[in-house]
């Protein structure tokens, strides 16, 4: 019974689903448009604009003007669903859970001298939006999901010489999260319905070192910390048409959730070969082995019931992770530049424990992006990516004998755009 009710539940902001986003796990790569024209190879080491504050803060030392940057990234997702089977038979399975989202970003670097540079940036680090449609076959094991988290991130910069730098940002996190999901307490009672909700603010920090090492040929080395949350919230549920121990069929219970996003580490080469090629490299490592297992409790919950809902455990055994980026910039004049990218991206989950509310696997993302200065004062960024992700199952099953199983084929479309305007 524990199972049955964590899967449909509060697997509040790790259970989540990834495809509408360009990272492993419910990570969010699009913090910089420029960035993702070429598929956020030489994120730490490219220092192009404003949003190095998140890529590298080191990287502020490289502009001499002040500037502010902004953006958007838009995913248009798509999911095919295959060789379906559930217990009980029946449900729909139209596949296309993650509605057309958007993904802001702002940044602003001011430089004091010839070696202290600040800054402050504004973007989304990890979330998710997903929602399968009303009849879902797999609806006890996830069915809508809505998390977001926000990160502010003031930053600054010290310059060493003209060849090594280092920035240092403290981050002030805020998590949001509801679920919604049906519930069944016994396959002869009616479903009933869960809506979960949390949130919480915590800090974390971002530090980077850039060295330029020879003329053409730059390195970047980036640590973004762990954030430890524990979401406070609620859960309310409707027990269907069957009340349990003499309770009322719908009751609101306070609901915790300990959550620690995690470190990664992203180390990248820029190298220029003339005036016009620049070759990107990059590789990051996540650690997703944090997330073993994750437990929600729910306090107040009387009688007979405390033994079934009071504390509800999921096992996740996600795995760290490796993802790669090579792109190149074409410097076309003195007005255009011209991007392109290619990334793999390696899934946190396993086989075994992969559920409908993040059924992704490892995927390959490529990337085309130009940068237009129309004055030495504003550049404006377009980026495109296409991602494609190899096809995993999802084989859910709970103690009430419920089951889902299905093949899941997720590909989408991402487009960006983002300006730069130096004062």
């Amino acid at each position: 019974m524990k199972k049955v009710m964590l899967k449909t539940t509060l697997g509040l902001a790790v259970t989540m689903a990834s495809t509408q986003i360009f990272a492993a796990g419910f990570a969010i790569n699009e913090q910089s448009i420029s960035g993702m024209g070429t598929g956020f190879a030489g994120r730490s080491s490219v220092a192009d604009d404003a949003s190095t504050i998140f890529g590298n803060p080191a990287g502020m030392s490289r502009l001499k003007r002040e500037q502010v940057t902004g953006g958007v990234a838009m995913l248009d997702a798509h999911t095919d669903i295959n060789h379906a089977t559930s217990n009980p038979n029946g449900g729909t399975n139209q596949g296309d859970m993650v509605p057309f989202i958007a993904v802001p970003m702002g940044y602003y670097v001011k430089p004091i001298d010839d070696q202290w540079a600040v800054g402050v940036g504004m973007y989304a680090p990890f979330g998710l939006v997903t929602d399968y449609e009303n009849g879902f076959a797999g609806k006890y094991f996830g069915s809508k999901s809505d998390v977001k988290v926000v990160t502010l991130q003031p930053t600054v910069s010290y310059a060493f010489n003209d060849k090594v730098s280092i920035g240092f940002g403290p981050t002030i996190n805020r998590i949001e999260g509801v679920l919604e999901s049906d519930l069944s307490i016994t396959q002869a009672a009616p479903d009933g319905h869960v809506r979960i909700k949390g949130d919480d603010t915590a800090l974390g920090y971002n530090i980077g070192v850039l060295a330029q090492l020879t003329d053409s040929t730059r390195v970047g080395l980036t640590y973004h910390s762990k954030v430890k949350y524990k979401l406070e919230g609620n859960t309310k549920i409707n027990y269907g048409l069957l009340p349990l121990a003499g309770q009322s069929k719908d009751q609101k219970y306070d609901a915790s959730l300990d959550l620690t996003t995690p470190e990664s580490v992203d180390f990248s080469v820029t190298h220029e070969l003339d005036d016009q090629w620049t070759l990107y490299a990059g590789s990051t490592w996540t650690r997703w082995s944090r997330l073993k297992e994750i437990t929600v409790e729910n306090k107040g919950v009387p009688g007979v019931l405390g033994g079934q809902f009071g504390e509800i455990t999921e096992e996740q055994n996600w795995h760290d992770t490796w993802a790669h980026a090579i792109g190149a910039s074409y410097q076309l004049n003195k007005q255009w530049v011209l991007r392109t990218g290619l990334s793999f991206d390696q899934a946190p989950t396993n086989n075994v424990d992969r559920s409908p509310r993040i059924p992704t696997g490892d995927r390959k993302i490529f990337s085309l992006g130009a940068g237009w200065s129309p004055t030495d004062d504003l550049t404006i960024d377009l980026a495109y990516s296409y991602l494609k992700e190899e096809a995993v199952k999802v084989n859910n099953s709970n103690d009430l004998g419920q089951s889902y199983n299905a093949k899941y084929e997720n590909w989408a479309n991402g487009f960006g755009v983002g300006a730069t305007y130096r004062f």
